[in-house]
C-alpha cells in the first residue's frame, strides 16, 4: 500500500483542490496491482508548490536555473521495494498544471493524474534521458495513467 504525505506552499492548490490527500490516495488505489505494493508499506512526499519554489529547487539540485512541471528526489538510486520503503520526493508546480488558465477542472486534474505519475515512475528510477528509456517510461505511464482514469471519475 501507497502512503503518501501531501504538503503545500502553494494557496491556489486550495482553489482547484479541495481534498488533497483523499484526491492522491484515490489515484493511488486506482494504479494497476503492480505499482499498489500490496502488503507492503511504501511512502513518499508530495509538495504541491509553484514556478518560484520549483526553479529554486532545479537550480539548487540539477543546476538549471528555470522552473518546470514536476521535479522528483528518488531516496535511492536503485529503488528496491521492500516490506518497508521510502521512494523520496515529488514538487509538482500548480502554475504549470493550470495553464492555460482558463481550463475547467476535469482537464486540470486529468494533467495532474499525469504528472504525479509521472513523478513516480522517477521515484522507481524511470528515467527519459535515452529515447529507448523514454520510450519504456511512456509506456509504463500511459498503461497507470489509463488504469487510473478508467476508474477515477
Amino acid at each position: 500500500m501507497i502512503s503518501i504525505n501531501v504538503f503545500s506552499d502553494e494557496r491556489a492548490w486550495s482553489k482547484r483542490l479541495k481534498k488533497k490527500e483523499l484526491f492522491f490516495k484515490k489515484i493511488c488505489k486506482f494504479f494497476p496491482k503492480k505499482y499498489q505494493f500490496l502488503n507492503k508499506r511504501v511512502s513518499l512526499t508530495l509538495l504541491l508548490s509553484n514556478n518560484k519554489k520549483i526553479k529554486e529547487l532545479n537550480k539548487n539540485f540539477r543546476n538549471k536555473n528555470k522552473s518546470t512541471d514536476i521535479l522528483s528526489f528518488p531516496f535511492d538510486e536503485k529503488t528496491k521495494i521492500s516490506k518497508k520503503t521510502y521512494l523520496g520526493d515529488i514538487i509538482i508546480s500548480y502554475n504549470f498544471i493550470d495553464r492555460p488558465r482558463s481550463q475547467n477542472l476535469k482537464i486540470f486534474k486529468n494533467k495532474l493524474i499525469k504528472i504525479f505519475i509521472h513523478g513516480f515512475l522517477h521515484l522507481l528510477n524511470f528515467d527519459h534521458k535515452e529515447n529507448k528509456d523514454f520510450k519504456i517510461m511512456l509506456k509504463e505511464e500511459d498503461f497507470i495513467y489509463q488504469s487510473v482514469i478508467s476508474k477515477f471519475n
